[in-house]
């Protein structure tokens, strides 16, 4: 793993400027609003699942398989790495899952998910939706500078950029669908995007702080974004007779993110 060494504040200041960086790919997508009246569910599952792709291969190339190697490095095994991805990625994942059933929010087709009882404007819980979906990606992209790591930091950033343009536009047709206009529309996809720094801060930080931690967080990441691909975007792009362009929309993207880190890297 050859890593270019980093101290601690410019591990920090890249995990923001690159997370930040990566959030404009949900602006750029959240204005095609005011450039598209409508997409075809047919297109929207089609773009959602191409976005899912990219983050499948963001989270065994760019997280996990760096993940296992940090942690054989430290602990001199290959199955102690392993165990802690292992661990790590399940970490991830149910903590997601206990925020997604804590927080009311509501999708686009699977309809409204978490805590009932709780009368919030249906605008907001688009919002918490779309949030808690950005937060963990943010996230990804700051642990991905772990070991002064600017190559993987950087492939993370752009391959998770990109995925933001389709999905940022999936998400403002869908709000001026039902009713917002292309100003609210556009505003809180854009809006959506900037809680992404946020989690690149955090991410960068936990790693910077320890080499210990590394793996953990490398893992942990990644099982968020497991979750969020299995649970909220594949469900949601196979509830419409589009399987297979739901399916083969995710193979393009994977393909497409594992040759921009090979690439990149």
């Amino acid at each position: 793993m050859s890593a270019i060494p980093m101290d601690v504040q410019h591990v920090i200041l890249a995990g923001l400027i690159a997370s930040t960086c990566a959030s404009l790919g949900t602006a750029v997508g959240s204005v095609g609003v005011f450039f598209i009246q409508t997409l075809s569910r047919r297109l929207e599952d089609g773009l959602l699942s191409l976005a899912a792709g990219i983050m499948l291969a963001a989270t065994f190339f760019s997280l996990l398989l760096p993940a296992i190697e940090y942690g054989t490095e430290q602990y001199a095994s290959e199955m102690a790495g392993a165990l802690i991805a292992g661990a790590g990625v399940i970490s991830g994942a149910l903590l997601l899952f206990f925020i997604h059933q804590a927080v009311p929010h509501e999708h686009f087709v699977t309809g409204r998910e978490g805590a009932e009882g709780k009368k919030l404007a249906r605008i907001w819980l688009f919002v918490i939706a779309i949030t808690l979906h950005n937060f963990p990606e943010g996230l990804a992209v700051g642990v991905g500078f772990a070991g002064g790591e600017i190559t993987n930091g950087l492939s993370l950033a752009v391959g998770i950029g990109i995925q933001n343009i389709p999905e940022g536009l999936a998400v403002s047709v869908a709000l001026m669908s039902v009713g917002y206009s292309r100003i609210q529309s556009a505003a809180i996809g854009v809006a959506s995007g900037l809680v992404e720094p946020v989690g690149g801060l955090i991410g960068a930080i936990a790693v910077s702080s320890t080499a210990s931690v590394m793996p953990w967080a490398l893992a942990f990441s990644a099982g968020a974004m497991l979750f969020i691909i299995s649970d909220e975007i594949i469900p949601e792009t196979h509830q419409n007779g589009n399987q297979n362009v739901a399916t083969f929309s995710l193979i393009i993207g994977f393909v497409a993110m594992m040759f921009l880190d090979i690439v990149l890297g």
